[in-house]
């Protein structure tokens, strides 16, 4: 630090101090008792895609049987739009690239799609993505994995041509 930010960061240090002094004389913080503990639920192994806390939605793990369905879910996805698939390997800077969250039932009902990440340059892609995939319902039923949320990756051209992250064909170098 320079001679003249000593100053200033000894005051912004201080006030700071106040800040947190001035909380203790709050009637609901008391010094001598901890915090109260939040009535959040432990997380459980056991946990499926609508349990938990209100408002959390759940993953399922990536297991090597979520993987394997996966790839039947984007075969299936690429069976009913054979002319959307983009051909041979992906531009370089793909126009956008969204992460989807879809959520299955056990007989493969899609029940649910969500985006874990969209892009803010292409809003209009993700309500596409959504409404290709709620079209293709059901998926082959997932079987012994049962209810699931399964993750992919879209990766979209600006033809509205699309691969599927799990069945790409990689990207160009150029």
């Amino acid at each position: 630090m320079g001679a003249s930010s000593a100053p200033r960061a000894a005051v912004l240090a201080g006030a700071a101090a106040l800040l947190l002094a001035g909380c203790q004389g709050l009637p609901w913080m008391k010094k001598d008792e901890p915090p109260a503990a939040a009535a959040t639920p432990a997380p459980s192994d056991d946990l499926r895609p609508g349990d938990g806390v209100k408002g959390v939605r759940l993953i399922t793990a990536q297991t090597p049987a979520v993987r394997a369905w996966r790839k039947v879910a984007a075969q299936h996805i690429y069976k009913a739009y054979p002319k959307r698939i983009y051909k041979g390997k992906i531009p370089p800077l793909v126009y956008a690239v969204v992460v989807v969250e879809t959520d299955v039932d056990a007989s493969g009902k899609v029940t649910n799609v969500t985006f874990s990440r969209t892009p803010s340059h292409a809003p209009e892609v993700p309500p596409k993505i959504a409404a290709l995939i709620r079209a293709t319902s059901p998926f082959p039923s997932p079987g012994k994995l049962g209810a699931h949320t399964y993750v992919d990756t879209w990766l979209w051209d600006k033809s509205g041509n699309f691969q599927i992250d799990t069945l790409t064909l990689g990207q160009r170098s150029r």
